[in-house]
């Protein structure tokens, strides 16, 4: 009896192993098989990242959809890359199919902003991660420092009085950074904060090159200033530890003894906050004011309602939470903005496992970027959709359509914070200025960011 069990045994693992053996080969067979999307990949190395960073994003995504469709390959910043730009694709790497997707970035912004950043990770860790952030960024927490945010924004303004000329995009820059470094250190920390801003002013200038460690290269200069920025928030934690005060910021936050996170971990995630709360926000309160300036009828909507809200708080002073409720009219000048200028053209993903993806091959590997501002420019999503139209928000855009912070789990964390900023400033400006372009308004620049020609030179006057 035991002969005939063991020879059952036997024989069912000899069946299950060739079985297994046979599903394999025919997997492996199957993905031989598939194509890789159809596209190009330009030149060795370099691919085509420069035909993506040195022209109208719109111009490099609409003739690939045009020549290829919506699913196709390239090689960009020193990665073999699958584009995708449907909504329903985008859906699927970001939400539905996530765990065949992590996220990454290349290996230049992965290596100056630190391997334990948030942007680079999945599981526990990040959600662990993730839930740190979001106590420091959801309403319930940011709406304590409304009143910190709106003296930084007057004060940015009263800075820009009396000048020939300002350029948007670096005063809105120095605007974000310093709400960014509120919500991280509080109010303490003042003394590291000039030279903690210029290490990493270094550091944002290598974001985007080619990962070559050579002295001369932006590369090399960034990677020095990134050790340096480490340095000065390894003494602001030192210095933490030594006080033994509890803290409602994110670094008091990250440094919470039950989270148990390294200094490096937490380093790692201060510099990606700064990182993603700087130059895109700055970018898009850039495009708001070319935008307001163009559309007369658009703008004196959103004064009005700014007005009404100046009346309404005129015996207790500044900004509060409850006002910035009350800002619709400016709330969906904000959503058209992101959508039109589209500041985040894709996001970066990478396949985990050999992928099939109708009925082409995404190699393990490779990188998957989901196409927002295609999505956001498509006619088939948006009417009109090159027009600035902030009325067309009054209705819900479709599904997946509308993504300027992404989606699903790795979807931005401190998008309310950002919203918050931009309406406060907005409030300042619209009912204390009044301003106008200079120079020619037609151009853009990329790096990488869409902007208007030379960061939107502008004149500003006090009403």
């Amino acid at each position: 009896m035991e002969l005939v069990s063991l020879f059952f045994v036997v024989t069912t693992s000899i069946f299950t192993l060739s079985l297994l053996n046979y599903s394999l080969k025919l997997v492996w067979w199957r993905h031989a098989r598939l194509p890789l999307p159809p596209g190009t990949m330009g030149w060795p190395y370099i691919g085509e990242t420069f035909q993506l960073y040195s022209q109208n994003p719109n111009t490099f995504f609409s003739s690939k959809v045009k020549k290829y469709g919506s699913i196709f390959k390239t090689h960009v910043l020193g990665c073999p890359c699958v584009m995708i730009s449907s909504p329903e694709a985008a859906k699927l790497v970001l939400v539905s199919k996530a765990h065949l997707f992590k996220p990454t970035f290349p290996a230049s912004k992965e290596r100056m902003i630190g391997k334990q950043a948030i942007f680079f990770h999945e599981g526990d860790y990040h959600s662990k991660l993730r839930r740190l952030v979001l106590r420091s960024f959801m309403p319930d927490s940011i709406k304590n420092i409304v009143s910190d945010i709106d003296s930084i924004a007057i004060n940015s303004l009263e800075s820009w009085e009396g000048r020939t000329f300002i350029t948007t995009f670096q005063e809105m820059k120095t605007y974000t950074i310093n709400v960014a470094l509120l919500s991280i250190f509080g109010k303490d920390e003042v003394s590291y904060r000039d030279e903690l801003k210029k290490c990493y002013y270094t550091v944002e200038n290598g974001y985007n090159s080619l990962p070559i460690n050579l002295p001369g290269t932006l590369f090399h200069s960034a990677m020095k200033a990134r050790k340096d920025l480490a340095k000065i928030l390894a003494t602001i934690i030192s210095l933490r530890r030594e006080m033994k005060t509890d803290h409602s910021d994110l670094l008091g936050s990250f440094m919470g003894d039950a989270e148990g996170l390294t200094d490096d971990q937490i380093a790692d995630n201060v510099i990606g906050v700064i990182f993603a709360a700087r130059d895109t926000t700055a970018t898009v309160l850039t495009w708001i004011l070319k935008y307001l300036a163009e559309n007369p009828t658009v703008l004196q909507a959103v004064t009005e309602e700014q007005e009404a809200i100046m009346r309404s708080k005129e015996d207790r002073g500044g900004l509060i939470w409850a006002d910035t409720k009350k800002m619709g009219v400016t709330t969906k000048v904000i959503q058209e903005t992101m959508r039109v200028a589209s500041i985040l053209s894709f996001t970066f993903r990478e396949a985990v496992e050999d992928v099939e993806f109708k009925g082409y091959l995404i190699p393990k590997g490779w990188k998957v970027l989901p196409l927002f501002r295609h999505i956001h420019h498509s006619p088939e999503n948006f009417t009109d959709p090159h027009n600035f139209d902030p009325s067309r928000f009054e209705v819900a855009p479709k599904p997946n359509t509308f993504l300027p912070f992404g989606s699903g789990a790795h979807s931005c964390p401190g998008n309310e914070l950002a919203k918050l900023e931009m309406l406060v400033i907005i409030h300042h400006l619209t009912t204390k200025y009044r301003w106008s372009m200079m120079g020619p308004q037609n151009g853009i620049q990329y790096g990488p960011f869409a902007l208007p020609q030379n960061g939107l030179p502008i004149k500003i006057s006090l009403k």
